[in-house]
């Protein structure tokens, strides 16, 4: 790559080195006896949750000189020289894993004296570089993305028929849909289902379009860009059919898969419970087989858009003398579609409207279940106790795709900010031409990219049909940080104005704070991760 220094390598090989007696040292720490002891983590939970953070910036890095080295360009260098420099440095003084809270070295017992070369790369990130980044984005600021992403050209073909269907249909419409806390518009789930989105990646025997994870990335980031909750529709469907696809018997197969893949029914997770969060183990909604049905009764609390969707992917436990994991079964429970005087008018199934700041366009729900009938052949797999371990092999893809909304609802901060920056004047001159500014948009694009290369990877892991639970949970753990960073960022571009609800940003602040909630949360997703390389 121009002006690179040619022993990235070298340095990558020293990071893989310091990752590796980071992680011996913790190791020691939690796993004196070889095996993870679950009260020493978490008495060390600060140095774990650093040490998957030191790891993904490592993986981070990897991506970004990999997406080097196949691009070419003034901007793809320069984001590559402070991406690279930036990131050094950080590992070198501390990462942010939260606007408090840094993961150190020191927290870890290792140290780190960068060599020679990994100095020269540190030095990358020099305000020149920045301010000469930030010209070259507000010449570039009608391209797709800012910097070469790398992908193929059928890749990039899907990218541009997305981009402009959502500048078109959602961009002019979405901050009304928030303000007026709408659901998103029927047409619009219709004519996203006539293009495919709710069937991209299932297979096309059985109705989809049989595309690659990658694909789905690409749609995934540009619907979110013009609107998270658009872009979020498709991960309902994603989650509904990754479940069928790895758990359920064909003839569920079959009967469900077309359907969703057609938009003829829309789906949606009922997974959490009041008191329960991230602990899905200590689930209490119970099952109970009468005769040729199951009868459902329990509570289940922040369930998107379940009002007007089919079927529900319903956790519950079937086995009532287990209080963990193991009695727990997953069905794709059949409801009637609610309207706003009846949204729920299902026997046995009532619900109330949870208000929230953002991510508003499919809404959030608690839902109270007593008796509530499934068919007996609606148990996914037909199995009994199997709901925890189908759940888990649906998180790659459902970390993947939540790691290319946040990059979406990152570009769209951006897009926001750049805008105002170039047509706000202030002391003479547009707000952009002041060093402070210029800096925030170039770190954008720049953390932007970086996020988008480590979920492009995960993606491709998925793609050729390797474990990559690993690398969809950094995509996403550092995707979430990047998308709240840029939307605050843009906010803070806007002045006064960004705090007023007429401004599209105000809105995008609020979408982009769900994402380090959602999908597992920053600490769980973090704790995920440090088990992971712990072994």
């Amino acid at each position: 790559m121009k002006d690179m220094p040619q022993d990235t390598a070298a340095v990558l090989s020293e990071l893989e080195d310091l990752q590796s007696r980071a992680t011996d040292a913790l190791r020691g720490l939690v796993a004196p006896l070889g095996k993870v002891e679950a009260e020493a983590l978490e008495t060390h939970q600060h140095a774990a949750h650093a040490l998957s953070w030191l790891a993904t910036y490592v993986e981070a890095l990897k991506q970004l000189s990999a997406w080097s080295g196949r691009v070419t360009g003034e901007i793809e260098a320069l984001i590559a020289q402070i991406g690279l420099g930036e990131y050094l440095t950080q590992i070198a003084g501390g990462i942010m894993m939260s606007q408090n809270e840094f993961a150190r070295l020191s927290d870890l017992g290792v140290a780190w004296q960068p060599s020679e070369a990994a100095r020269a790369l540190m030095a990358g990130n020099t305000a020149e570089a920045r301010a000469r980044l930030a010209r070259l984005i507000a010449e570039a600021r009608g391209s797709a993305t800012f910097g070469k992403s790398g992908l193929d050209e059928d890749l990039e073909m899907i990218r541009d028929q997305f981009r402009r269907w959502a500048d078109d249909k959602v961009v002019p419409f979405a901050h009304d849909w928030h303000l007026r806390d709408e659901l998103i518009p029927i047409e619009i789930i219709e004519e996203l289902a006539g293009l495919g989105v709710f069937g991209l990646t299932i297979p096309e025997e059985l109705g989809g379009l049989g595309m690659s994870k990658a694909a789905m990335v690409v749609v995934s980031e540009e619907l979110s860009r013009g609107y998270i909750g658009v872009g979020s529709l498709g991960t309902r469907s994603e989650i509904a059919a990754e479940l069928i696809l790895g758990g359920g018997t064909d003839a569920q197969k079959a009967q469900w898969l077309p359907r969703l893949a057609s938009g003829e029914i829309l789906p949606t997770a009922v997974f959490t419970e009041p008191n329960t969060g991230s602990d899905l183990g200590s689930l209490r909604t119970r099952a109970v087989l009468d005769g040729d049905v199951w009868k459902v009764t329990g509570n289940k609390t922040w369930i998107t858009h379940a009002a007007r969707t089919h079927v529900m992917t319903l956790l519950a436990r079937t086995d009532p003398d287990t209080t963990d994991y193991r009695g727990l079964s997953m069905f794709l429970a059949e409801k009637t579609p609610g309207t706003d005087a009846a949204p729920f008018p299902t026997p046995g199934m009532t619900g109330g409207e949870i208000e929230v700041l953002g991510y508003r366009g499919m809404k959030e729900y608690e839902l109270g279940f007593d008796g509530f009938e499934v068919r007996a052949e609606n148990l996914l797999g037909g199995v009994t106790g199997q709901g925890f371990k189908q759940l888990m092999q649906t998180f790659e893809s459902a970390r993947i795709q939540t790691a290319a909304r946040a990059i979406g609802v990152a570009q769209n901060a951006m897009e926001l900010g750049l805008q105002y920056a170039l047509d706000r004047k202030q002391f003479g001159k547009p707000l952009i031409e002041f060093p402070r500014v210029a800096d925030k948009l170039a770190m954008m694009a720049v953390e932007i990219m970086i996020a988008r290369q480590l979920t492009y990877f995960s993606a491709w892991e998925k793609d050729h049909g390797h474990r990559c639970d690993l690398e969809a949970g950094m995509a996403k753990l550092l995707g979430a940080r990047i998308a709240w960073a840029c939307a605050d960022n843009a906010l803070q571009i806007h002045g006064g104005n960004g705090f007023a609800l007429e401004y599209q940003i105000s809105r995008v602040l609020c979408d982009a704070r769900i994402l380090n909630i959602f999908e597992g949360a920053a600490e769980i997703q973090a704790q995920v991760i440090a088990r992971r390389l712990l072994g």
